[in-house]
């Protein structure tokens, strides 16, 4: 039996906890006179009186919450975040087609970065802080961060975080879950910060350094400009992206060893090690690619061949080149970045290195088991050795991810466009990146797209957030069995 008033409950503290996140967005539209803190106002006057009815009807609810629960939860907050959370747009008219705002909302808190704004600089300051603040809120996971503030709630914090977190690494900071929220949050909170006051440094007015450090911690990719990153010509300020890129991609148990002094714990880790060559071999590599194709200044064609790399891998989804105006070739390479993703445990999205470390490994594993069918030959991240679940698991999610991907690139193409764009649309949303390949690449955006479309990337890009099997599991009988 399915517990719904102690589900109803926490969605109550959700919705109060997104009206509370809207208050520096109103703070910033009274100080620079945006015109839009009624609006703002408006929209979180109401997420705290729905939370609130909700929260305080169903106060004295058995707080027991089971894995079940805990996967409806997940999915539900997600949905529930992105209607609410959407308000914003709707009433202050910045957005005023629901399937647009829906489309952006969706996008923020996965940390995508698709969008349908033709143009950014128009919309007012706190309606753009709040976009920003969507993209953070969403970057290391709601659940986990109402789990790490709000335990007033007093659910059982586990089973929200595995579901929100079903990745293969079973690495913990601290054996207690709201202990490993917190710091995490610190850790997060505290970079976010550090950020803000470099970018301000280097040339950003704070406005923009704000935004851009909440986008860039999340590995969201919105911007305050309709350029992206290409807007702030300062290398400074790239290069200064391009690392924190790199940290926000990074698992961030690793990050809390690295504070801690503990840095052998850092180069120990196998995806860490493939997270890093594979960058560095990529960046290396595109970058001579293109001084062949385009001979120009070293330094600027080493430091967009970077950005780009990072940028695509950590699923951020800045600009600063159109990296499929180089050649066929490189496009395909940039294309076939949109399913890397970054390191698990951290704010990127799509499949993630450790995933795809475990199935080659596992695959080079099966040459030698061939040849030796009766020897032992075990597969072993990190010196443990992993069990057949969890390469099982893992096999499932890679092959049910490339058959949303070619499933999801059919509707898009019977829906009317192009094979190009429709492979560069499904692969953008289901991994969380932002920008695609054909007429959804890096200076182009998805205002193009039927309100059909619309809802259908919004989607997909949930399904790539909560890792397919949060959502796809409420589509199974067996989730709505009794027993």
């Amino acid at each position: 039996m399915i517990h719904y008033k102690a589900i109803l409950k926490v969605m109550g503290g959700l919705m109060m906890l997104l009206g509370v996140l809207m208050f520096p967005s109103i703070a910033f539209s009274y100080y620079y006179q945006s015109g839009d803190e009624i609006t703002l106002i408006g929209s979180a006057l109401i997420c705290l009186a729905v939370g609130g009815t909700f929260f305080y009807s169903f106060a004295n609810q058995d707080q027991n919450i089971r894995k079940r629960e805990g996967y409806m939860i997940v999915a539900m907050s997600w949905i529930i975040m992105s209607v609410f959370g959407m308000m914003p747009y709707i009433f202050s008219g910045s957005i005023p087609v629901v399937t647009d705002a829906i489309f952006e909302t969706v996008s923020g808190f996965t940390t995508t970065g698709a969008s349908i704004l033709t143009d950014i600089e128009r919309l007012p300051a706190g309606i753009l802080l709040w976009r920003s603040m969507t993209q953070w809120i969403g970057g290391l996971g709601i659940i986990v961060l109402t789990v790490a503030i709000f335990p007033l709630l007093g659910i059982g914090g586990i089973e929200l975080f595995v579901a929100e977190s079903p990745g293969p690494t079973s690495d913990k900071v601290h054996p207690r879950i709201r202990e490993t929220a917190k710091r995490l949050w610190f850790i997060y909170v505290g970079l976010t910060i550090v950020l803000v006051g470099l970018y301000y440094l280097e040339g950003m007015s704070f406005f923009d350094a704000m935004n851009h450090s909440l986008t860039t911690m999340s590995t969201g990719g919105f911007s305050t400009k309709n350029a992206s990153m290409s807007y702030f010509e300062s290398p400074i300020i790239q290069y200064t992206a391009i690392l924190f890129m790199f940290l926000a991609g990074t698992n961030f148990t690793l990050l809390y060893f690295a504070f801690k002094g503990r840095f052998s714990r850092i180069w120990a880790s196998d995806e860490f090690r493939a997270y890093f060559i594979s960058l560095s071999v990529l960046v290396v590599g595109i970058a001579g690619a293109i001084y062949y194709l385009v001979p120009g200044n070293i330094e600027k064609i080493f430091r967009d061949a970077m950005f780009q790399v990072v940028s695509l891998i950590t699923t951020t989804g800045y600009v600063t080149a159109d990296y499929t105006a180089y050649s066929n070739g490189l496009t395909i390479i940039f294309f076939m970045m949109l399913f890397m993703g970054a390191c698990a445990g951290s704010t990127a999205g799509s499949i993630k290195f450790i995933r795809h470390l475990t199935f080659v490994k596992n695959s080079t594993l099966e040459f030698k088991r061939i040849v030796h069918p009766r020897a032992v030959v075990p597969l072993k991240i990190n010196g443990e050795r992993v069990t057949g679940k969890i390469i099982t698991h893992i096999m499932n999610f890679l092959l049910l991810y490339l058959m949303i991907f070619v499933l999801g690139s059919i509707v898009m193409s019977m829906a009317g466009y192009d094979m190009i764009t429709s492979f560069g649309a499904v692969a953008t949303s289901l991994g969380n990146v932002g920008p695609g390949i054909g007429r959804v690449g890096p200076v182009d955006n998805f205002a193009f797209l039927s309100p059909f479309a619309k809802l259908f990337l919004s989607f997909l890009m949930l399904l790539g957030r909560l890792e397919l099997f949060t959502i796809l599991v409420l589509f199974t009988p067996y989730f709505w069995r009794a027993n």
